[in-house]
Parts: C-alpha cells; sequence; structure tokens
C-alpha cells in the first residue's frame, strides 16, 4: 500500500503553484543545494549552517527531521496532500520518481527544495472525515506522514489501494454505535448531543421546541478570556443512507444571531451542497457533523458522558456493545 504524507504549502499560499508547477516543495536551507546528500545526517551542519541563532537542539532536530521525510522518506507512489488557502479544501496527488531539484523561485513559490508530484484536478472536503484524521491534519508540521491512509483512500474512490486485510468488515463499528443511538426519541437525542456539547467544554443549554428556528442546543464555550464562541445546534435522527439538504442548512443560518456560529449533528450525512452552504463566505459558519464523526466525538469524550445515557445505549468504554 502507498503511504500518505502532507506537505503544507504556508497555510495554502503556494498550494496553487504546486500544483500548476507539478511539484511539492519545502523550504528552511534557502541557500543550500542538497542534490548528492542523500543521509539525514548530513542536513544537520547544513541546516546549523543556515541557521546560527536555532541553538536548541529539539528544534534543530524537528525541522532537520521534516527535511528528511521530505527528501528521503516520501517515495515515488507515494500520495501527498496540501491544504488549500481555503483550509476547508486539500489537493492531493502522487509523488513521481524523478530527481530533486533545487528551483530558482521564478515562479513565484518562495520553497526552492522541490519533488515532482503529478495532482489530480480534484479537491476533497476535508469534513468528509473522521474526527481523528481531521485531527491528523491540524498538525503543526509542515511535512508529515499520515496514518490513516486507508480512509483516505476509500474517500478517493481507490479502494483498490487498500489490502484485503484492511477491508471493512461485515460488521461496522460505527454502524452499530449509531443504531443504537437511533433507539434514542428526538429529545434524548438533543440531550445527548447538549452532554456532548458540555463534554467538549461548553456551557451548555437544551432549546429544542416549536419555534425555536430549528435550534435545538445552544452552547458558549470561553477559552480562559482569549475568546468566547457561541454556537447553535441541530440535532437530526435520520437512518444512515440519508443525506441533509443545502436548504436545511439554510434554515439554520437563518437563525444563527450575528457573532455566532451554528453547528449540524446528524446520525447520517450530508450532500455536497449543504457543505457548500455551511461554509458559504459572508454568513455564520455552520459545523457539520455526520454519523461517523459523531461516534468518533462520542469515543473520545465517552468519560464524560452522563451514566444514564451509557446504561441507556448499552455501550462500554471504545463504545462496544456491554
Amino acid at each position: 500500500m502507498p503511504n500518505l504524507f502532507c506537505v503544507r504549502a504556508d497555510f495554502g499560499t503556494y498550494t496553487e503553484h504546486f500544483v500548476k508547477g507539478g511539484y511539492a516543495a519545502i523550504g528552511w536551507l534557502d541557500h543550500t543545494d542538497v542534490t548528492g546528500v542523500t543521509t539525514k545526517d548530513q542536513l544537520y551542519p547544513l541546516y546549523k549552517k543556515e541557521h546560527p541563532k536555532d541553538t536548541s537542539n529539539i528544534v534543530i532536530g524537528q525541522q532537520v527531521g521534516q527535511i528528511a521525510r521530505f527528501l528521503f522518506d516520501i517515495q515515488p507512489g507515494d500520495f501527498v496532500v496540501t491544504p488549500a488557502a481555503d483550509s476547508r479544501w486539500l489537493r492531493y496527488g502522487v509523488m513521481e520518481d524523478t530527481p530533486y531539484v533545487f528551483g530558482d523561485g521564478k515562479d513565484g513559490c518562495r520553497f526552492l527544495h522541490r519533488r515532482q508530484v503529478k495532482w489530480t484536478d480534484k479537491r476533497i472536503d476535508r469534513t468528509v472525515f473522521s474526527v481523528p484524521l481531521q485531527n491528523t491534519l491540524r498538525s503543526s508540521l509542515t511535512v508529515f506522514a499520515i496514518s490513516q491512509k486507508e480512509e483516505f483512500f476509500e474517500v478517493i474512490g481507490r479502494s483498490d489501494l487498500v489490502p484485503a486485510g484492511h477491508a471493512k468488515v461485515a460488521l461496522d463499528p460505527y454502524e452499530v454505535v449509531i443504531g443504537r443511538v437511533l433507539e434514542l426519541d428526538p429529545t434524548e437525542f438533543e440531550l445527548l448531543v447538549k452532554s456532548l456539547l458540555e463534554a467538549l467544554g461548553f456551557e451548555a443549554e437544551h432549546s429544542g421546541k416549536t419555534g425555536d428556528g430549528g435550534v435545538d442546543v445552544r452552547g458558549t464555550l470561553d477559552v480562559d478570556n482569549f475568546a468566547r464562541i457561541r454556537v447553535f445546534v441541530q440535532a437530526k435522527r435520520y437512518q444512515t443512507g440519508a443525506k441533509i439538504a443545502a436548504n436545511v442548512a439554510r434554515q439554520l443560518r437563518q437563525t444563527i444571531p450575528n457573532g455566532a456560529q451554528g453547528a449540524f449533528i446528524t446520525t447520517a450525512d450530508y450532500q455536497a451542497a449543504a457543505r457548500d452552504v455551511a461554509e458559504e463566505a459572508g454568513f455564520p459558519r455552520i459545523g457539520l457533523i455526520n454519523g461517523r464523526q459523531m461516534v468518533d466525538l462520542l469515543v473520545k469524550h465517552w468519560a464524560d458522558i452522563p451514566q444514564d445515557f451509557k446504561t441507556k445505549l448499552g455501550l462500554q468504554p471504545g463504545l462496544v456493545l456491554a
């Protein structure tokens, strides 16, 4: 199976340069052509020469490690992703079997250490990924491996790259948990969402009632006086396979007051048009949590979910059947 790596383009500033030029690139050694360098150890003196003010072995080790990862670890045939300037979107391609090139920067990209990538013309909406994979993509590193490559290959329609041993099992644990959640009545589901919001650190209140504009839970998160976030949440118990439409997301958006955000959480999924509405510029953002992502969040915060729900759902830590 090919490996999967992320190579950032300075918060997406140079993503289009990568795609148009058919390469991925890094910086750090702006004045040093590393053609002929074959080991990580050879990079240390080169880095120290260009960055004499970096005296921390931790910093030096991390930066050299990323350079080495880009030059040596990413193999021809491996997949590379890079976030676009609009971080909702990812571009991806395959590393080609061609030599490293030290560029001249004439194309406007300041990263000069380059390797050729055959980029696809497709973008991926990162919100379709599981919560663990989305968290991996938030790494502060510039070059890093992504462990959830099986999920990535499934999403891009390349299940042929996933070995048989990694194929989806007949009993999908996500579906088992979602099935238990669907046994809750509408009010119980809304209260579970409220509990999940509280587990995330919000002060939350259940507001589901007629005339509420679709808002079921309201929450406020005060991050040690650095930021204060208000979120208005709609919870939908839909059968798996269903997809929430764009007009439903628009209806929720109309209820979100100025300075707040919205969120949808469902046992099902969303149409692509609904995801577009959720991120539409000039309007309050709406976070979209589908059924599988909801399960990921429950796994992560299960210890903080009230015991009544744990008992009613009949699940143990790790969300396995009791």
